[in-house]
């Protein structure tokens, strides 16, 4: 794995022994020399992952990581803080400035790389989703999501541990404001793992009934506790499991014996960034659903039907079972407009294609195809069958007004249909929908208000 990594230094021999190893291990390296040089590089450049000194003078390493932090373009950037500074309370001051995790100097090359790692294959599961997002705001589906940094968060929290005073120890530092829940043994952990909905798991890997590692590999492994922060403790011996752990895919770890205080600036951490990428997600899957889905309606898009049926149509000659089409239009509906006013227009479209969806099979497609013309493909469907489910529409429009918001309170609507359905190899979706399309125009001139087949 390679990545851009900013060493940020004010002390030559540093910043050239880091770069030196970083460098033999593929990395690209960029250097800054203080604060405020540090700050224009990550503004410049957006590196991967940060390695940030914490006494420099003028402006220290806990105000440069409190910048980052706050702004939205660079929140999301791991900064690691590289310290000879190892009391508890330099740790916590770090972790509420934003920090990612610490290396004390002088830095251990093993505990280097794997932290390096780990974060940046964290950083770059995100970009993916920030990625994402940001096309969705270039096509106007979604509004910026919220910056990387919420004050004080709170989630459900669970704790895999064998020991219960240290579970009482957590309890009595993360309740009331977090919801906790425990486990200690293997499969009631997977269990709870997979139906838990949970922000954030704590594991010990000091449990002597079975292997943490292997808990938390399969944990991984379950698509429910994928996006899952875990948080590992661990004892300083234990440094070899720590990097296997992080390597894995372990988001965060705590040395015992813990800090409180660390302890709770750690779980904010890990909230802020699960809470930041679940909005994230739930930005892309809405910049999805808006993309393939007319707004008005809730029905599928032009784009989204265009789009699939080449598919049905070779589903459908490959099975060897007709596809029919349904093209309708709402009769009048311009007078409606010009009368009532389009938001009058915009409730009776809503309307129709509730009734619609209310007429129409699970494995139908209902379109708004444009305007006040809608289309329905239906798989499977001969042209008998699917002419009585056209008829069925037909006549619930008919003669069920359309409730409005302005008097006279509903309105008397009617609907054409045209309609065909495929009648072997040679036909394509294009002049299946034509002639549906020529059904709908002979519906209008013979009166509308009724259904018309035409088979070719």
């Amino acid at each position: 794995m390679t990545a851009r990594v900013l060493v940020v230094d004010d002390i030559l021999s540093n910043v050239k022994l880091l770069e030196a190893k970083l460098t033999a291990e593929y990395f690209e390296v960029i250097t800054a020399f203080n604060g405020e040089q540090a700050l224009a590089r990550v503004a410049a450049e957006l590196p991967d992952i940060i390695l940030l000194d914490v006494m420099m003078p003028g402006m220290d390493g806990f105000e440069v990581c409190r910048r980052i932090k706050s702004n939205p373009a660079t929140a999301h950037i791991p900064v690691v803080m590289v310290t000879a500074l190892d009391q508890p309370s330099d740790r916590v001051t770090g972790l509420e400035a934003g920090a990612d995790d610490f290396l004390t100097k002088p830095v251990d090359d093993f505990s280097l790389f794997a932290r390096v790692r780990s974060l940046v294959r964290l950083k770059m599961m995100t970009d993916e989703l920030r990625m994402r997002e940001e096309t969705g705001q270039s096509m106007g589906l979604v509004d910026a999501g919220q910056t990387l940094i919420e004050p004080d968060p709170s989630g459900r929290v669970l704790i895999v541990e064998d020991r219960p005073e240290a579970v009482a120890w957590f309890r009595a530092g993360l309740e009331p404001k977090n919801v906790v829940e425990e486990v200690n043994t293997f499969d009631e952990a997977l269990i709870r793992t997979r139906g838990g909905d949970f922000d954030l798991i704590v594991v010990s890997l000091g449990i002597k009934e079975f292997d943490s590692l292997r808990l938390c590999s399969h944990m991984r492994s379950i698509a429910e506790a994928r996006n899952v922060p875990i948080l590992v403790l661990v004892s300083e011996s234990e440094t070899r499991k720590l990097a296997q752990a992080l390597d894995m895919g372990v988001n965060d770890y705590l040395m015992r014996p813990v800090d409180r205080n660390e302890l709770l600036a750690r779980v904010r951490t890990q909230l802020r960034k699960k809470h930041y990428a679940d909005r994230l997600r739930h930005n892309v899957q809405l910049s999805l659903e808006m993309a393939i889905t007319d707004q008005l309606t809730g029905l599928h898009n032009r784009r989204y039907m265009s789009r699939h049926l080449d598919t049905l149509m070779k589903g459908a000659v490959a099975s060897g079972k007709p596809l029919s089409f349904l093209v309708m239009d709402i009769d009048f509906f311009k007078s409606v407009n010009d009368t009532h006013g389009h938001d009058i227009g915009d409730e009776v479209l809503r309307e129709f294609a509730n009734r619609i969806s209310q007429n129409v099979r699970g494995i139908d497609l209902a379109c708004r195809f444009g305007g006040e013309e809608f289309v329905v493909v239906m798989p499977d469907t001969d042209i008998g069958f699917a002419y009585n489910i056209a008829e069925r529409l037909r006549m619930q429009v008919e003669s069920d007004p359309f409730k409005i918001s302005r008097a006279p309170g509903q309105l008397k609507v009617t609907v054409s249909i045209g309609m065909a359905s495929s009648t072997g190899a040679a036909d394509t979706a294009e002049s299946l929908l034509h002639r549906a399309d020529q059904a709908l125009y002979r519906a209008k001139r013979e009166g509308r208000n009724r259904v018309i087949a035409e088979a070719a």
